[in-house]
């Protein structure tokens, strides 16, 4: 196993545990994240990002696989069950993660996923009708985004 693989293999396995500083000891200190929800985050705000859904995550289990790498980038796919918490419906969102290594650190971390099946899952209705909607995405990602500052200021994250 290649030492960018063994660190994504960190990464997911602390993900696993819930251990958000584990997964923030794999980032670089200028890392880059960036998903259908939460677009073009800061090393700050990916750090934080996973301090929140791991604490969140109350019912958050999580497997990977397909785990690749070389000296520069890697890739690697992943699930994760849990419950949205705002609708109480079940989840199950698979997702496919590229990665920029630097310094055997994680520089930039792209996860791509189907948003349309993820809302029709998340908001039940609402989402099967309207998920696939440019209105939706952005509702979701302005409400993403407000929990995440929120976050942010209450555990004095940019301190």
């Amino acid at each position: 196993m290649s030492t960018n693989e063994l660190v994504i293999n960190q990464f997911y396995t602390a993900f696993q545990k819930k251990d958000f500083r584990g997964m923030q000891e794999c980032y670089a200190d200028d890392a880059t994240f960036s998903d259908a929800v939460f677009q073009n985050l800061d090393s700050k705000q990916v750090k934080a990002m996973w301090e929140m859904l791991c604490i969140q995550g109350k019912d958050l289990k999580l497997e990977f696989s397909n785990i690749w790498a070389d000296e520069n980038v890697g890739k690697a796919d992943w699930f994760a069950t849990y419950t949205f918490s705002v609708t109480g419906r079940k989840v199950v969102n698979r997702i496919h993660a590229e990665f920029r290594f630097e310094n055997g650190k994680i520089k930039k971390h792209i996860d791509t996923f189907d948003f349309y099946a993820w809302a029709r899952q998340a908001l039940g209705l609402v989402g099967f009708l309207l998920g696939w909607t440019p209105f939706i995405r952005s509702k979701i990602r302005k409400k993403a985004m407000g929990n995440l500052e929120r976050f942010m200021v209450k555990s004095k994250v940019n301190d």
